[in-house]
């Protein structure tokens, strides 16, 4: 009579249908995993595209503006009303007196020369200083004289022909890079007389 003998595997070894490199039964298989570095290259990527495509965006906008902002100063060409800057009367040497009224100035510039207008009103005393100042005088000035061209007038809207006002005028060049100056002035209230200056500084 045969006696069978059942073996019981020891601990460690594999069971059955378990080899080397076999996966347990029930257990489910691992997607295999994107390397990290992928994921950050793919980042740059996008942040490479999307940055510089956003600068475009915004410069393109501000070269926009900036051109409008242009058009619209190039087409202002009436009078400011107010005082022109302390910079703008030393460049163009036009020295505004002091308790002036009906001050407006309109500056016009361009490659070649740039042209400061200004008017104001002052009293005859001052008016003196100021010839005085821009190194003329009121014996300077001649009655019945416009030294402002038609042209020049008409670009500000100063109208510098009338039959019933008593003009004088005088003009005044200057050496080397110093602006060349047309004054007159409306002396038809001797009280308070209106001066126009055009001052031109050529390049």
């Amino acid at each position: 009579m045969t006696t069978s003998t059942t073996t019981t595997p020891s601990p460690g070894a594999p069971g059955p249908g378990t080899g080397d490199g076999a996966v347990p039964s029930g257990t489910p298989e691992r997607p295999p995993r994107k390397p990290r570095h992928r994921v950050l290259t793919l980042l740059v990527v996008v942040l490479l595209i999307a940055i510089p495509a956003g600068y475009l965006v915004i410069s393109a906008f501000q070269s926009r503006d900036s051109g409008e902002d242009k058009e619209r100063g190039a087409a202002a060409t009436s009078l400011s009303y107010g005082w022109p800057s302390k910079v703008q009367q030393r460049i163009y040497d036009v020295p505004v007196p002091p308790r002036s009224s009906r001050i407006a100035f309109y500056e016009d510039n361009s490659w070649k020369k740039s042209v400061l207008f200004v008017q104001f009103r002052t009293s005859p005393e001052r008016l003196d200083d100021f010839l005085g100042d821009i190194g003329s005088g009121t014996s300077e000035l001649t009655d019945g004289r416009v030294t402002i061209s038609g042209e020049q007038a008409a670009e500000v809207g100063w109208d510098l022909g009338e039959s019933d006002h008593r003009y004088a005028g005088t003009t005044l060049e200057q050496p080397g890079a110093q602006p060349d100056l047309a004054v007159t002035v409306d002396r038809t209230h001797e009280s308070r007389p209106q001066v126009y200056v055009v001052s031109t500084a050529t390049f």
